[in-house]
């Protein structure tokens, strides 16, 4: 009852790169448990600094039920200014708790989980947003950082492989780093363009950037899938263009994401399509008349699937540290 673990990033790291099918699997099935009402997923909570408005500390506390049974919360900081001294610009632990007694059973480094999950995502809604598959199609990549980088691995293992990807990035040195790894590393064909219109012609488009405010103007075309992952790329006017799915409405809909300026700007949600989840159990179809659009706020029920995963793994291969007396007290007299 009273074991606790530490688990450190490079045993993260490599329990979740070694089988990215699993994690794909267990994100799809977390979503559709989500759906069915087998979670608690209050709003996050922004800690926020008055002399550095950029950055930010979030805390995403939750519960899964299902085969799960855990609560947890996952404490991340974004803090922009890092990548100027080549340092991630994301950080973050998950402390996972018993659902029987409600005592702290893991803590695990997160910033892997955290970019594991959310590239995850995107593949899921790859794959479910273009059933047709993407041999014949282009992908870019706006914004060229460690969530890009986990985006592509995550698309070329749902087998979301594109003809060719463009990366933009205003990081010269970024975006070529990002190519040669596609090249390299992946197996892709990648280029980097300097020209953000390049790039948005694409016929998907995946936002991984630190935009605060909307830049994108211009409306998608139809048969065009976009991967709204930094949530704050697109003005209104190019939500309201388009078909918006989500991975939960009422989470997306606040913090001045775009598709919550645009229900600011409508006074209304007609914009709103349907959830990841409906497209994935066929209560939802994805149309072929209008630009599609995926908007992930990020839920903390998928932090906790994988720091489930991940803890369960590292325990029975012995890569968990446990902290021996981590309570002080574990009698009440």
């Amino acid at each position: 009852m009273f074991d606790f673990d530490l688990v450190p990033g490079p045993v993260v790291n490599e329990i979740l790169t070694r089988d990215r099918l699993a994690v794909l699997d267990l994100v799809k099935q977390t979503y559709l448990d989500h759906e069915a009402g087998e979670s608690v997923n209050p709003d996050s909570y922004f800690l926020r600094f008055p002399e550095k408005p950029e950055a930010r500390i979030i805390a995403l506390p939750s519960f899964l039920g299902a085969n799960v049974q855990l609560a947890g919360i996952k404490w991340i900081s974004s803090f922009p200014s890092n990548t100027k001294k080549s340092v991630p610009r994301a950080s973050a632990v998950l402390i996972l708790n018993d659902y029987e007694t409600g005592y702290p059973i893991s803590c695990l480094e997160a910033a892997q989980i955290s970019a594991a999950r959310t590239a995850a995502s995107a593949a899921v809604a790859a794959r479910a947003l273009r059933p047709g598959g993407y041999r014949g199609t282009k992908v870019a990549v706006i914004g060229a950082g460690i969530i890009a980088r986990n985006v592509c691995e995550y698309l070329k293992a749902a087998g979301c492989e594109a003809d060719e990807y463009l990366v933009h990035d205003l990081h010269a040195e970024s975006a070529q780093a990002l190519v040669e790894h596609l090249n390299g590393r992946l197996g892709q064909t990648a280029v980097r363009t300097g020209d953000l219109g390049t790039a948005l012609a694409a016929d998907t488009v995946v936002f991984t950037t630190t935009a605060g405010t909307p830049y994108v103007h211009t409306p998608f075309k139809p048969g065009q899938v976009v991967l709204n992952l930094s949530l704050r790329d697109l003005a209104p006017e190019v939500i309201l263009a388009s078909a918006n799915f989500f991975d939960d409405v009422e989470h997306c809909l606040k913090a001045g994401t775009s598709p919550h300026l645009a229900e600011q700007a409508t006074g209304g949600r007609d914009f709103v399509t349907g959830t990841l989840a409906g497209v994935l159990n066929g209560e939802v179809s994805v149309p072929d008349d209008q630009p599609v659009v995926f908007s992930p706020f990020g839920l903390g029920i998928l932090d906790l699937a994988l720091g489930a995963y991940v803890h369960r793994t590292a325990r029975a291969e012995r890569k968990a540290v446990e902290i021996a007396d981590f309570f002080a007290e574990t009698h009440r007299w």
